[in-house]
């Protein structure tokens, strides 16, 4: 039992070292397509003559939300092929986590926003709203803007760099200062992230795919594409949530675990972007 139990911990040790030496390179290419894409976007839309629809709006601050991501990835990226030692300062720790943060708010908010005009635009035509304003639309795109910082202040106040001294390294984590945080942390990624976008997104594509429907066999090819795109959205959505959830679990497992074993220790640090590490009371 005992060997057994030594030779599971020592492939689970050599996968997650394999898996850091993978991420960096991934991360960086992330970050590159990533700058480019969202930047010829955001060009496209501040270049072009004619003013700007509501559905611009929301693409463009998606764009925007999708950029800042990005620039933040090399960060993390030069940190994990450092092996988690964070070497940009408690300031640049604070920040680039709040940026991320906010933009795994703000993303799924902007696709919600994006899914329920085009469900106005198919399914209600006839029904104006003042959600269909580009006023409007500003307005509702700074909120997600004021939501997504005001849920992410935790990261920003509790991020800091501090010595692993078992890993050798400083590290830059989130340390809350009682388990209670944990909890709400998670269930406000939860709510705000996943339960309250998905069944709107579905509701919306339902109703407008439907719509493409009954409007004749001249557009099907337009039905498919609407239908593949929902699912795409739908997919992005649920996988992201997904692996959020993955992430919390290790987190809680190395909590609760409450030893300084290497395999605990590395998932820990290999999840120090999203992971909490809540301070013991004394």
């Amino acid at each position: 039992m005992e060997l057994n139990s030594s030779i599971l911990f020592c492939n689970d040790t050599v996968a997650w070292i394999w898996l850091s030496s993978l991420q960096p390179p991934f991360l960086a290419l992330i970050s590159i397509l990533g700058v480019v894409g969202n930047s010829l976007v955001l060009c496209v839309f501040c270049l072009q003559r004619k003013s700007c629809s509501v559905a611009d709006v929301y693409l463009g601050n998606l764009a925007a939300a999708d950029l800042v991501m990005v620039l933040c990835l090399p960060f993390w990226a030069v940190t994990i092929a450092q092996g988690y030692q964070w070497d940009f300062g408690q300031l640049l720790c604070k920040v680039v986590n709040t940026a991320i943060s906010m933009n795994y708010y703000c993303s799924v908010l902007f696709l919600m926003l994006v899914s329920v005009d085009r469900y106005l635009a198919l399914a209600k035509p006839m029904n104006p709203s003042r959600l269909r304003c580009p006023k409007w639309a500003k307005r509702m795109c700074v909120m997600i803007w004021v939501v997504g910082f005001t849920l992410s202040l935790p990261a920003l106040l509790f991020r800091r760099v501090n010595s692993v001294p078992f890993l050798g390294v400083e590290a830059c984590y989130l340390a809350y200062p009682h388990p209670a945080w944990v909890l709400q942390r998670n269930l406000t990624s939860n709510l705000i992230g996943f339960l309250v976008p998905l069944p709107i997104i579905s509701f919306c594509t339902f109703h407008i795919v439907k719509a493409l429907k009954n409007r004749g066999l001249v557009i099907q090819p337009r039905v498919q594409r609407g239908r593949k795109a929902a699912q795409l959205v739908l997919t992005v959505l649920t996988g992201v949530t997904s692996e959020r959830e993955l992430k919390e679990f290790f987190g809680d497992f190395c909590i609760l675990d409450g030893r300084a074993n290497p395999l605990c220790s590395q998932t820990l640090l290999l999840l120090a972007s999203v992971v909490t590490v809540p301070k013991t009371t004394e």
